[in-house]
């Protein structure tokens, strides 16, 4: 479906933002692992209505799974899959497939399970013939996602013997997601000891013993499209929620982002209060904890003064689309400078850009987004609005709401 924007002159109200989806995702497969679970106001996106399903395979014990296009709730349920049944085909669609997951499938059969992916990458479908998960010296390349370790973390306190997780790889990425998980996990009654960046300790016979009554933070990655347009155009918005910042996320360096570009902000435990807009500085930017965060801070980039570097962002590649490559095509389309390596981005600013050109989302909810933004700003058309599902099913609504559309 194609989305027209057009330039604006200025937005104003207030939204609720929307629940984590990392966060929900998580507390669904954790409380699908024993206890009692009351998840408060999780996200209705997508992705984490497919991690509730698949939590409620997992206790029937199903032999066939349906992950949709979430690679979160894929790479969390594949060691689980030893612990609740002797056997499974686990089937993925859209952008999952093609998404890699070799190095998890090679650590798991390593630690004893007969499974194996698609092709090189080992993609979806993923079958998984038998053989129990054994714990012990646990080897798992962190290079490529946080979610192959996550997955692990989840899995590994169950089992009767204490465990080490050892990360290799040259450049670990997305650590805070780790954390996160972590975070959780405690919740539930679970202990893992971060021995070092590069080392877990997982005692064994670990019981979950439930969520009780968990709120599920609102979303600072999601927030991040409403403040983008809030620092580009003239505004004066609220954005509402649940900010309390006990929880780390990783998406949360936006807000750190923002203010290094020369925006000013108010934020409390239940609000962000923003007036727009702000002259924005360039400067360099480490994405290594925050991939998502690529799109909307290169749309941030291209009215900025002064070049924009996102660095450190080559697992952006292994996302929904090519966040680099796929990224830089489309905004080349408006007459954008922008060059990248195999692991940044930079961005140079122009003083005028094309208006009216059709912009292709490539099935990434992020880049649908982030071009929504760009729109308001410049006038555009934006092929693949739809993926905004993914992550933010009111993203549109949202919007209209605030005047962006």
């Amino acid at each position: 479906m194609i989305l027209k924007v057009s330039p604006i002159k200025s937005l104003q109200g207030r939204i609720h933002l929307p629940a984590s989806k990392s966060y929900s995702i998580r507390a669904h497969i954790i409380a699908g692992c024993g206890g009692s679970s009351q998840i408060k106001k999780p996200s209705d996106c997508q992705d984490a209505l497919v991690a509730q399903k698949v939590a409620k395979a997992l206790k029937s014990h199903s032999k066939v799974f349906s992950v949709g296009e979430s690679g979160t709730t894929l790479r969390f349920l594949l060691p689980l899959l030893a612990l609740h049944t002797t056997g499974a085909k686990v089937e993925g669609k859209g952008t999952l497939v093609g998404r890699p997951n070799a190095h998890l499938c090679a650590t798991l059969r390593q630690q004893g399970m007969d499974i194996k992916g698609h092709g090189p990458k080992e993609s979806v479908p993923i079958i998984y013939r038998g053989g129990a998960l054994k714990a012990g010296r646990v080897i798992v390349d962190g290079s490529l996602s946080s979610q192959f370790i996550s997955a692990l973390l989840i899995a590994l306190p169950s089992l009767p013997v204490d465990s080490r997780v050892i990360l290799t790889g040259k450049e670990l990425v997305s650590q805070d997601y780790i954390q996160m998980t972590i975070q959780i996990l405690a919740k539930t009654g679970i202990v893992i000891k971060k021995i070092s960046a590069r080392e877990y300790a997982v005692k064994g016979n670990q019981e979950f013993k439930g969520l009780k009554n968990f709120y599920v933070p609102s979303d600072y990655g999601l927030a991040a499209f409403a403040m983008a347009a809030a620092a580009l155009l003239p505004s004066k918005i609220t954005l509402q929620g649940n900010l309390d910042d006990e929880l780390v996320q990783s998406d949360g360096h936006i807000l750190e982002f923002l203010k290094k570009m020369g925006v000013r902000f108010e934020k409390t435990s239940k609000a962000i209060k923003m007036k727009g807009p702000f002259d924005l500085k360039g400067g360099t930017f480490s994405l290594k904890n925050c991939p998502d965060l690529v799109p909307i801070m290169s749309v941030l980039g291209l009215f900025a003064k002064g070049q924009t570097r996102l660095i450190d962002i080559h697992h952006a590649r292994a996302k929904e689309s090519d966040r680099i490559s796929d990224l830089r095509k489309e905004l080349l389309k408006v007459g954008a400078s922008v060059s990248e390596s195999k692991d940044a981005l930079t961005i140079s600013p122009r003083a005028s850009y094309k208006s009216g050109q059709t912009l292709f989302a490539h099935h990434d909810h992020r880049l649908a987004m982030a071009f929504t933004i760009l729109g308001a700003k410049i006038g555009c058309r934006v092929d693949g609005i739809e993926s905004s599902h993914k992550s933010y099913p009111h993203f549109v609504n949202d919007m209209k709401t605030l005047g962006v559309l």
